[in-house]
């Protein structure tokens, strides 16, 4: 039995994947608040019996400032108590374009590649495109008053279920010492997805697509942050997930 630590285990992804390690026999060790750890002072971090780590932590900010010293710290918490633990494999999970397009949260996970490569401990780079479950969290945050404004933003969403699945093979494999990258089946624009989870959900009012300022909103816009032709692709489109999610 493999033992897999996994950073932010009771989120969107971090919660499919201990699911998943679980589904498989393997023990997973969720490192969160909730079960007394605290990544971004290294409260309560032991990682001795731990074969492998995957970081799919997060930080609900847009801020690059924030982002980069987020991960920066969390990171840096995880190799160094991996590498004292004798941990064989670290898998941290990315974002497609982290490296195209540095600006606000893809700053922090730029930063966390960059510490990773240099870590400690043998190494994989999984980056995702965006969850479905995107389109759910543009409404919350771009929600004013009764409608909705949503950055002009192309991309090609991937199942969180079955993202974890496939991160939970690559834990289990060898340290690839390099990235992959993973995404769903079929490019979306955004506010389209938005509108579509709207009237699945029963949500009214308007959304209405909006240019993002600045280098990142042009990245978001043309295509930077779709993956490229080597990327994985898994099967489940987000009109299945939508469908899914409603049956």
């Amino acid at each position: 039995m493999t033992v897999i630590a996994v950073a932010g285990g009771t989120g969107t992804i971090g919660a499919p994947i201990v699911a998943r390690i679980r589904d498989l026999g393997h023990e997973a060790r969720e490192l969160s608040r909730r079960t007394g750890i605290d990544l971004a002072t290294g409260t309560g971090l032991d990682l001795r019996g731990v074969d492998a780590v995957i970081d799919a932590i997060g930080v609900d900010t847009i801020s690059a400032k924030r982002a980069v010293d987020f991960f920066s710290t969390t990171s840096g918490a995880l190799l160094r108590a991996g590498a004292d633990a004798g941990v064989r494999h670290h898998l941290a999970l990315s974002i497609v374009g982290a490296d195209a397009a540095p600006h606000g949260y893809y700053a922090g996970k730029a930063a966390q590649e960059r510490i990773v490569r240099s870590g400690p401990v043998p190494w994989t780079i999984a980056r995702a495109t965006q969850f479905h479950e995107f389109a759910a969290q543009m409404l919350r945050r771009g929600a004013v008053g009764p409608m909705a404004l949503i950055p002009r933003t192309r991309a090609q969403p991937v199942s969180s279920r079955d993202l974890a699945t496939v991160l939970v093979d690559l834990a289990l494999g060898e340290p690839l010492r390099g990235a992959i990258e993973i995404a769903g089946p079929r490019e979306e624009r955004v506010v389209e997805m938005a509108r579509a989870y709207a009237a699945a959900t029963g949500r009214r009012g308007p959304i209405l697509e909006i240019p993002f300022p600045g280098a990142f909103g042009r990245a978001l816009a043309d295509g930077t942050l779709l993956p490229g032709a080597d990327a994985r692709i898994l099967p489940e489109s987000f009109a299945d997930w939508l469908a899914r999610i409603r049956s």
